[in-house]
């Protein structure tokens, strides 16, 4: 986001004297520029102004060869020798261009660098080093650390570099003591990205005199002239050529440029530019660059400058062919599709067949500006926001001038960007400027917007009138002609390809009049039905609360899955993507498929804990899957502008996918870990059931368990530790198990990880609403037995515990199975369950001969299954 100097902005607006960045902050964002962050100066002093008055070269046993210094750093710094006298500090430096006679900057004992680096003598190679000659990097000023900061290369002028006193505050030099503010601009606002319109904000905040400099500018440019046959006199010839537009829109409907020539490449950056550009954010390059950035930043206008001895006309913009790519600047090879917008030069007559550069995205390696370059073209464009858009993202290049063009630039900026660029090299770099540029402008006017008064009273609620109306939208910078009956004609700015309706502009003065004047109003709701949440709300947050209570945490997690999740998950590709719902422009390639299951997409926040050092990891949530019927009808396209029949919504309903509601949950780690007294125990298939049946009690479900045979077990899932959960009915709602050992590998989870998932659009309808009948407490003791039976291993604890039940009829008051057993002494293919069952009566104490009755009909019922009572 941009950084907002106040020493830049005084360039633009008139500001109080001793304004604060605190205070610039509260006004800008009163216009809806937020503050991001005041970043305050990492550095203090002392750090001055030194004179080098000798450096001794020593060579070391190492290779390297270090530099005694003695530096002038003034009366006020200088050390103090036996005799009193003041003399230079000795100082250590290594840097290959340290000499003597060079005024540097030093840091004082005492002075704090970039990442708490405190400065302090020290002794080294044999000597008491008093401070630090300092270089960009360890000043935060810029990457560069191959030398010492040299001033007389710093970018003063001859003058200003002979007024430099040694002692002189190089903090304040420098602006080394000076905070910036970063502001957060919003996507429609993209004038703001330069300091033309947030100083046209501020004005609008405060009422500080502004004046914009592009009119000025744009008087001054040379327009594009014609010879005595009528044809165009240009630097260079261009021409766009767009064969594929996007939405029917040509990727480039402006493109200015002019040349200069005799350029010095060796001019230095002038130092307040350099210093404004590193404030910014930016690293100061060369001056031809340093240049193209800093009219961006002030006007808002990308730029590109060319080597024009490099590049053959005619410059063609256009779109790339299948199988093309290009290098750009940051030597990272790309490959391009139709969609790209290029600039291209005609090398050998060959039609713009040469690739320059990604269009208002990033430049390619040939035709870019060296140290030898002498004769420069300097471009400035108006690229279609989508197209750049797209392209910035499609390549993973975003860059300050994609920032811009995907926000909307200024159209008629073009020629006053460029004019204030060359003006700046002629200024510095002692080149000379065409007065001959090319300029295809294919521009068209906004459109006026028909705007009437009162939609600012019935939108915004806020009684302001015309005048006052008139007067806002003229400062933004609109043509507003009419209003006798009520109703403007209103001509935005071209800066401004925001404003398309009469709701931008009842925007724009509801942001200028002030949010906070916007009355409060109540509306009155009258309550006709029921109020509050429905049942199945109700019961949505019941199953929330009840697996947060059991110890599991609640995530979200974007609902995209691919090839890699259905691989770990095991499942069938050629399967599934026939029956899920494909995205037309998925946001991440390798995923462009919505989930049917919750799991692969919650394994991956599971994932992202696990690499983080978090183990012992358990997580649920609650979300849609997309179930996509191959064989429902087309969903029809409707016109715009007019309201659908119940017909086409009928339509467009039965086209889309079923959106069931489902909860999944994922236990990995440990279960439990008292601590180094305690026991510890891995998570296991036992506490997914656990959840689901906490989950069953909360809602009355009477979920049960059906383990099918290992050969059916689903392939995600361990054949031995899985089950459905069914309804009562036998309606199946969902699994719980462990998952696959293979399955835990591919996604890095830990042994017996376990997992459920529940169709709640499924399991929640089936639910009775009828109100709970209580039951009189009985006053009866009770009589509490453990029965221990040995059953086939076919036989499940549900179905024994289910007999068990249709036994005691209403004499069991409750059942608990405590413990399974396998081995030896119950014989092989079989195992033994005991429950804790307890029996109460609700008309009398039950005597021995009662209870006796009861585990008659108890044994007899469970003989049925082939169960034994052990003794």
């Amino acid at each position: 986001m941009p950084m907002i100097d106040i020493d830049w902005l005084k360039d633009h607006v008139e500001v109080p004297e001793g304004l604060t960045y605190e205070q610039l902050a509260k006004d800008l964002v009163r216009v809806g520029l937020e503050e991001e962050e005041i970043h305050q100066s990492q550095v203090t002093g002392p750090i001055v102004v030194g004179y080098v008055v000798d450096a001794t070269p020593e060579p070391q046993k190492n290779g390297k060869t270090i530099n005694w210094c003695h530096v002038d750093v003034g009366e006020q710094y200088n050390d103090v020798d036996e005799n009193g006298n003041k003399v230079p500090r000795g100082i250590i430096c290594g840097a290959p261009n340290m000499a003597a006679g060079e005024k540097v900057v030093v840091t004082l004992p005492g002075a704090v660098l970039p990442g708490d680096f405190k400065i302090e003598p020290r002794k080294t190679y044999g000597h008491i080093s008093d401070g630090m000659c300092a270089s960009e990097r360890e000043l935060g000023l810029g990457d560069s650390h191959d030398g010492i900061i040299l001033l007389r290369e710093y970018g003063f002028s001859k003058e200003e570099y002979d007024a430099l006193k040694p002692g002189d505050d190089a903090m304040e030099l420098l602006h080394l003591n000076n905070p910036v503010l970063e502001i957060n601009i919003t996507p429609d606002r993209g004038y703001a990205f330069s300091y033309r319109g947030v100083a046209r904000e501020y004005h609008n905040s405060t009422g500080a005199r502004y004046t914009d400099p592009v009119i000025a500018l744009n008087e001054k440019a040379p327009a594009e002239t014609k010879d005595a046959d009528g044809r165009a006199v240009r630097d260079v010839e261009v021409s766009i050529e767009d064969n594929n537009p996007i939405h029917g829109v040509v990727g480039c409907d402006r493109y200015y440029g002019r040349v200069v020539r005799g350029f010095n490449p060796n001019a230095p950056t002038p130092n307040w530019m350099r210093r404004r550009l590193i404030r910014a954010g930016m690293r100061s390059i060369s001056l031809a660059v340093d240049v193209t950035n800093y009219v961006m930043l002030d006007l808002g206008q990308p730029l590109h400058a060319y080597d024009l001895g490099k590049i053959e006309g005619p410059i063609v913009v256009r779109r790339a062919n299948e199988g093309e790519e290009l290098t750009t600047l940051d030597e990272k090879n790309h490959k391009l599709s139709p969609e790209d917008l290029l600039i291209t030069d005609s090398p050998n007559g060959e039609h713009g067949s040469r690739i320059l550069g990604l269009a208002g995205v990033m430049g390619g390696l040939y035709g870019e500006v060296t140290d030898e370059t002498t004769d420069l073209f300097i471009e400035a464009a108006h690229f279609d926001q989508v197209s750049i858009a797209r392209s910035a993202r499609r390549h993973k290049t975003p860059s300050e001038a994609s920032r811009r063009f995907e926000r909307g630039v200024d159209t008629q900026l073009q020629p006053a960007a460029v004019e204030k660029a060359v003006e700046l090299l002629i200024r510095y770099g002692a080149g000379e400027g065409s007065r001959t540029p090319v300029d295809v402008n294919n521009t068209t006017r906004p459109a006026d917007i028909r705007f009437k008064v009162s939609e600012v009273a019935r939108v915004a609620g806020l009684d302001t009138d015309a005048n006052t109306i008139s007067d806002i939208l003229t400062d933004i910078g609109c043509n507003v002609a009419g209003g006798g009956n009520g109703e403007f004609s209103v001509a935005p700015p071209t800066w401004r390809p925001d404003l398309t309706a009469p709701c931008d502009l009842v925007e724009e003065v509801a942001r200028l009049v002030g949010y906070d004047e916007i009355p409060v109003t109540v509306p009155a709701v009258p309550v006709t039905g029921v109020t509050g949440l429905t049942l199945e709300q109700q019961r949505r947050r019941w199953i929330a609360d009840t697996l947060a209570q059991y110890g599991l945490v609640e995530t979200l997690s974007y609902p995209f899955v691919g090839d890699a999740d259905y691989k770990a998950f095991a499942i069938d590709t050629k399967a599934i993507k026939p029956i899920s719902v494909e995205i037309a422009n998925p946001l991440a390639g390798d995923r462009p498929f919505l989930r049917r299951s919750l799991l692969p997409t919650l394994a991956r926040t599971v994932q992202r804990n696990i690499r983080r050092g978090l183990s012992d990891v358990s997580l649920y949530e609650i979300g849609h899957v997309f179930l996509w019927d191959p064989d429902a009808p087309a969903i029809p396209a409707l016109p715009g502008g007019v309201k659908p029949t119940k017909e086409q919504l009928a339509a467009l309903d039965a086209g889309l996918p079923e959106q069931p509601q489902h909860v999944a949950a994922i236990l990995t780690g440990k279960a439990e870990d008292s601590g180094w007294l305690g026991e510890s125990r891995d998570v296991d298939w036992s506490d997914a059931v656990e959840a689901v049946l906490r989950v069953s009690e909360r809602l009355g479900a009477g979920l049960r368990l059906d383990q099918p045979a290992a050969a059916d077990v689903p392939a995600t899932w361990h054949p031995g530790r899985f089950a459905y959960v069914v309804l009562p009915d036998g309606t199946k709602v969902g699994m719980v198990g462990e998952f696959h050992p293979h399955v835990n590998e591919a996604l890095g989870f830990p042994e017996h990880s376990a997992a459920f998932e529940l169709d709640l659009s499924a399991l929640l309808p089936a639910l009775d609403d009828k109100p709970v009948q209580a039951k009189p407490i009985a006053t009866f003791p009770p009589v509490r037995q453990d029965l221990a039976f040995t059953v086939p291993a076919t036989v499940t604890a549900q179905q024994l515990s289910d007999a068990i039940r249709e036994a005691a009829g209403s004499s069991l008051e409750s059942i608990e199975l405590f413990d399974v057993f396998t081995g030896d002494q119950v014989g092989e293919g079989a195992k033994s369950l005991a429950f804790a069952v307890t029996f109460r009566s609700p008309v009398k104490t039950l005597e021995s001969a009662d209870s006796e009755a009861i585990r008659k009909a108890i044994v007899e019922k469970t003989s049925e299954l082939g169960a034994q009572l052990r003794a």
